[in-house]
């Protein structure tokens, strides 16, 4: 039995769900002497729980009559355990709980995120962005991933950035033979390596530092360690800048992908999933033209190894996205800057990205270009009031929003389809398959002999020129 009683140092809060994640919440809090949380009651919709006693503590009521109960049982912070829940439930208790004069908001990861562990309050974190952005949570088949990854020598390009981090992150969930990290950020290579050895201490891990665009060294390393599966996320991203880059842009995005691509199927790899972009789709930019090259050279692969290409958004807290900018920006009470009031954006978290990449490498045959719902699109100037909020501020009194211009090569809004494509759909209902033509296999090929002699020279107008000759939707 527990009731509340002198708060001391401790914070008094309440638990938003009553179900089993919040009941496991308010047992990890008790059994833990020193916690910084005075557990006072539960809050939850459901009828059948209004009144009911959970270890000597009440269900006071529903989600909307949080301010009034903060008010009265004088509550500190909330806790939010609904990990299975749609996002407007978690967005309508931010909201009452925000109502209520509350600031200090936390949540579980969703149940994707938890992988089958058990949840504690080691695993609550501050509500985010991305907790408040429109994603329903993510469905798995997680007996064909295990299949798909269980036992396997596994391979990530960009292993260090945000999104091959990820994937490695998710990837030794599932127990994989050999897990090979590559990237030419040797710092980043280095810290990922450091997590996942604490993490995972009998983990066959081999950390390698190299440019995807060095040809002999590739060979070199897939000859040596034969993967099974090939994730390919090492790319150059930051559309204004390779607009000025064009030729590095081509290297690592076209080349380095076609060497990698190579030395998967010269080397026996079994998958090669590509990770590629919705700007990719009706390119404005060098870099969204680049990938979708990318695409097209994992189409016109061989079926010795099945190629798969997987197009999503932006990821929320990638290196590039806005999030960790506006952030920082908010830290300093700097104003956050918005390209334009209608500019939007489709989002996705890091791991929910890196998990459907996981499911459609697993459904994958070859050939296929995968596309991720990926929800409702977000204004970027929402997010920036929302992520004032959610650090105590108003938006345009403590912190202001300035309206800037569109950048070189980016859109007001992105794509998913090209309007000729369609979608066909698969047993997962956040993964599609684009409807794209055929690519002949022998005109690509003259084409980027054509583009590697542009980039030799450095020439811009004609590397532009032939990336526009290659997609012919480019603009």
């Amino acid at each position: 039995m527990f009731s509340g009683g002198k708060t001391g140092e401790k914070e008094r809060i309440l638990i938003v769900g009553a179900g089993d994640a919040g009941e496991q919440i308010l047992r990890s809090i008790l059994s833990k002497k020193d916690s910084v949380y005075l557990p006072i009651g539960f809050i939850d919709d459901s009828p059948a729980k209004q009144g009911v006693m959970i270890h000597g503590l009440k269900v006071f009521g529903k989600i909307k009559d949080l301010p009034e109960i903060i008010l009265k049982e004088k509550v500190e912070g909330l806790i939010i355990a609904l990990p299975s829940v749609g996002i407007d439930v978690i967005k309508k208790a931010v909201d009452m709980g925000r109502k209520g004069g509350i600031r200090k908001i936390k949540t579980m990861p969703s149940l994707s995120e938890i992988m089958g562990g058990k949840v504690s309050i080691g695993s609550l974190k501050e509500v985010q962005a991305e907790d408040l952005l429109g994603r329903d949570p993510v469905i798995l088949d997680q007996n064909s991933i295990e299949g798909f990854v269980k036992d396997k020598k596994v391979l990530i390009t960009g292993a260090a950035g945000s999104i091959g981090s990820e994937l490695c992150r998710q990837v030794v969930k599932f127990s994989p033979s050999r897990l090979v990290l590559l990237d030419q950020d040797e710092t980043g290579v280095f810290n990922i390596a450091e997590e996942l050895k604490n993490s995972f201490s009998k983990l066959d891990m081999v950390s390698l530092v190299m440019d995807i665009i060095d040809k002999e060294k590739i060979n070199q390393t897939f000859d040596n360690f034969k993967p099974d599966l090939v994730f390919h996320a090492a790319a150059y991203k930051h559309v204004p800048l390779m607009e000025s880059e064009a030729d590095e842009a081509a290297k690592n995005n076209v080349f380095g992908t076609k060497i990698i691509a190579e030395a998967a199927e010269r080397y026996g790899a079994k998958k090669f999933i590509f990770v590629s972009t919705d700007k990719a789709i009706n390119p404005t930019s060098v870099m969204g033209a680049t990938k979708r090259i990318g695409e097209m050279i994992c189409q016109s692969s061989s079926n010795k190894t099945k190629f798969i290409s997987v197009r999503f958004g932006n990821v929320l807290d990638s290196r590039g996205s806005v999030i960790p900018i506006f952030r920082d920006r908010i830290k300093k009470r700097e104003p956050l800057e918005v390209t334009h009031p209608e500019m939007k954006r489709y989002f996705m978290s890091i791991s929910e990205a890196c998990l459907l990449v996981l499911q459609a490498g697993a459904m994958g045959q070859g050939g296929e270009v995968f596309v991720l719902d990926m929800g409702k699109p977000i204004k970027i100037l929402d997010l920036a009031k929302e992520m004032i909020r959610l650090s105590g501020l108003e938006p345009d009194k403590d912190i202001p929003i300035v309206f800037t211009s569109p950048r070189p090569g980016e859109k007001l809004f992105e794509e998913i389809l090209n309007k000729e494509e369609g979608v066909i759909a698969t047993k997962n209902k956040k993964i599609f398959i684009s409807r794209l033509s055929k690519v002949n296999k022998e005109k690509l090929d003259q084409d980027l002999d054509k583009l590697k002699e542009a980039v030799k020279k450095g020439d811009r107008k004609s590397t532009l020129k032939i990336l526009k000759e290659i997609v012919p939707n480019y603009k």
